[in-house]
């Protein structure tokens, strides 16, 4: 056996715990640099945390002009703020762009160069500027994860950088910063979240050598992750179409918090796989949201790779409360597909490619862009050649997963 967990330095979550953010910070640096966005930064909630590290450190500068994706133009400008305070701690509070955002600019604080500098897995040479990340939607896991993602306007697809040493130093989760996420980005951030948990359960294993936990990120599923993967799930799975339509229900606010965390934790090892790889591209070229695009993916990459998957399906389809008490692997497992079929349906995420604005002629250009991207693609549990991937897109662009069978 040889794995490894990571996570952050103190992982602290529930309801009310965005209390302990000044001190936390203040015991990190006394020169902050918040990084939010400008609706963020609006709401009372956060603007009373801003206010409350104001009073606890030295300096505290605000970046709060984050957009979508994290174009490098933010990058660039955020590291200039940082400068400016010269900060010894950064705060992010925020979904994932905000929280990837400030990864990235710890990098560049502590090391200097570009974002070019550390595309890729493992190129962050050491620790970077101390980050205390607070999620304000249930999603990417970014407050838990060694990866920040970033948009390149030289590039066809997003890129990563990936690095052990981008792991938060704190997280910081409070449900009720969630709270007055709008419906869409809810479903969105909701459904990523419930992709990092089932591609994490479903990722092939791999072995590994001694210097595997040092060299690579993203090493395959293991037990460990296994445990949080289906906690997650669950917890995602009877909770994301409540909130999606009450936004106030304040225990699928909790489950949603929780597992999203969970999945984090999770993919923060094993890796995400096909649907992820493949919304990097699409993503890309249509500007459609991040967890709309690994949404819609998703239950196509499964039914690609139900033949090795097959009995993690069928567990996937008890854990979320599927009555298959009586039912065969395979009828378990088509019986979590048709359920995930519904679940997408109701929380809005389109059935098809080709209702986001894909253009079938693009679809064996998008799967060799996404069979290149090595440390997500090597975790699909299915084939990954490049006809196997323009199947697969083939089928989600007409909304058919029969196409795979």
């Amino acid at each position: 056996m040889l794995e490894t967990v990571r996570g952050p330095r103190q992982l602290i979550v529930g309801e009310g715990v965005a209390q302990n953010i000044p001190r936390v910070v203040a015991e990190c640096g006394s020169r902050v640099l918040v990084v939010t966005d400008r609706v963020l930064l609006g709401q009372p909630a956060v603007a009373e945390i801003v206010a409350a590290v104001r009073e606890k450190v030295e300096v505290v500068g605000v970046f709060a002009d984050a957009t979508p994706d994290v174009p490098l133009t933010d990058v660039a400008l955020a590291v200039s703020a940082a400068a400016e305070v010269d900060a010894d701690v950064i705060l992010a509070i925020g979904g994932g762009t905000v929280i990837d955002l400030a990864k990235i600019v710890g990098v560049i604080r502590c090391h200097g160069g570009t974002p070019r500098d550390f595309y890729g897995e493992s190129r962050v040479p050491g620790p970077t500027t101390p980050l205390v990340a607070v999620p304000t939607t249930s999603g990417t896991g970014s407050e838990l994860t060694p990866v920040s993602v970033l948009t390149d306007p030289d590039r066809e697809l997003k890129v990563g950088v990936s690095s052990v040493h981008i792991v938060p130093d704190f997280a910081i989760v409070d449900p009720e910063l969630t709270y007055t996420c709008p419906a869409t980005v809810t479903a969105h951030s909701g459904i990523d979240a419930f992709c990092h948990a089932v591609e994490s359960y479903t990722a092939r294993p791999r072995a590994h050598g001694p210097r595997d936990p040092v060299e690579q990120v993203f090493l395959g599923r293991n037990p460990v992750t296994d445990h949080y993967a289906l906690l997650a799930a669950e917890r995602i799975a009877r909770s994301l179409p409540h909130v999606v339509r009450d936004g106030g229900d304040k225990d699928a606010r909790a489950d949603m918090s929780y597992g999203s965390m969970l999945a984090g934790l999770a993919f923060s090892h094993a890796g995400n796989a096909a649907p992820h790889a493949l919304q990097y591209p699409i993503g890309a070229a249509t500007h459609t949201p991040h967890g709309l695009g690994v949404g819609l993916l998703l239950p196509y990459a499964l039914d690609a790779a139900r033949d090795a998957i097959g009995d993690r399906l069928a567990i996937l389809a008890r854990v979320c409360g599927l009555d298959v008490t009586d039912a065969s692997d395979a009828e378990a497992a088509d019986a979590f597909l048709t359920w995930l079929d519904g679940l997408l349906a109701d929380i809005g995420i389109p059935a098809a490619l080709a209702d986001i604005g894909v253009a079938r002629a693009d679809l064996p250009r998008f799967a060799e862009m996404a069979g290149g991207v090595t440390r997500l693609i090597q975790n699909h549990p299915g084939p990954t050649d490049t006809a196997s991937l323009t199947a697969l897109l083939e089928a989600a662009w007409l909304g058919d997963r029969t196409r795979l069978s």
